[in-house]
């Protein structure tokens, strides 16, 4: 018969349960790997596969019953982690969207509505269009492996431990979410600039000739000139997208570097046993 104590039983249990929960959150939060499209079964598979991989090679991982309330805390801040690391890439989507809602609407395409399965909302024409470059460059740079490091080197930078984190990861996550503007602006501005000049250049033609309709003329060329200017700009959003990727993968690293601040030395990992009988008592299988 073989036998087993309680603290070994948390012990297992933790080792896999972590970690996995701090994987499961990044892969439901993160670009591509979180997309409605890709069914729950492979996502699931993924978490179980590269926790299995990573739990042997982590600092230890506190001993604790997983029911308990330091357990339901340990899990709840796993959770919390992952989510945060797989939303602050998920972010640069959106900041790439954001510039498609700009150049939609200054094109005169705010109309031209989808619904956008990814995020359950409406999504302009060129909004999904950016949004679909964005993913084949974030496949084609490997952003995704990178990504996937960066969640591994986060149970270092902010080992599993029942202590919770510091208040800075959080904060960090919102002054993240500031980029959001900033980024879709850059992106969009090459087509808003152009088509500022193009109403300006449309304006003064309506002044020479007002017998000009100018609904009739304006609106096929301001169309033209922001598929125009969008085409010319393709060949050149590689580097943008590069950067905005190592920004948002940064970012994801910071925050558990930043929420494993102030803890105090040692507590990184330290066995907390709290289970519910006797540890001593042994589990017979």
């Amino acid at each position: 018969m073989i036998s087993f104590t309680t603290t070994e039983l948390y012990a297992w249990i933790g080792g896999l349960l972590w970690p996995l929960t701090r994987i499961l959150g990044l892969v439901t939060a993160a670009p591509v790997f979180g997309n409605t499209g890709v069914p729950m079964l492979i996502k699931m598979t993924l978490g179980v596969t590269l926790a299995a991989v990573v739990a042997p090679t982590l600092p230890p991982v506190p001993i604790v019953d997983p029911t308990s309330w330091a357990g339901i805390l340990i899990l709840g801040q796993e959770l919390l982690v992952g989510v945060a690391m797989g939303f602050a890439m998920r972010l640069v989507f959106a900041a790439i969207e954001f510039a498609g809602e700009v150049a939609s609407s200054t094109m005169g395409l705010g109309f031209a509505t989808f619904f956008d399965p990814s995020s359950a909302g409406r999504s302009s024409a060129i909004s999904q269009f950016l949004a679909l470059v964005a993913t084949m460059a974030f496949l084609a740079m490997n952003a995704h492996l990178v990504l996937v490091e960066a969640l591994v080197e986060s149970f270092f930078t902010m080992p599993i431990s029942a202590t919770p984190m510091a208040l800075g990861a959080p904060l960090e996550m919102v002054r993240w979410g500031g980029r959001i503007f900033s980024a879709g602006l850059q992106l969009s501005l090459p087509i808003v600039a152009a088509l500022l000049i193009t109403n300006v250049a449309l304006a003064i033609l309506t002044r020479a000739a007002p017998q000009l309709n100018l609904f009739g003329i304006g609106f096929p060329i301001t169309l033209g000139t922001g598929f125009l200017v969008i085409s010319l700009t393709l060949p050149y959003l590689g580097t943008p997208l590069q950067n905005l990727f190592n920004q948002g993968i940064e970012a994801g690293r910071r925050i558990p570097r930043v929420g494993g601040e102030r803890r105090p030395a040692g507590t990184a990992g330290a066995p907390v046993v709290q289970p519910s009988a006797d540890p001593a008592t042994p589990v017979a299988r």
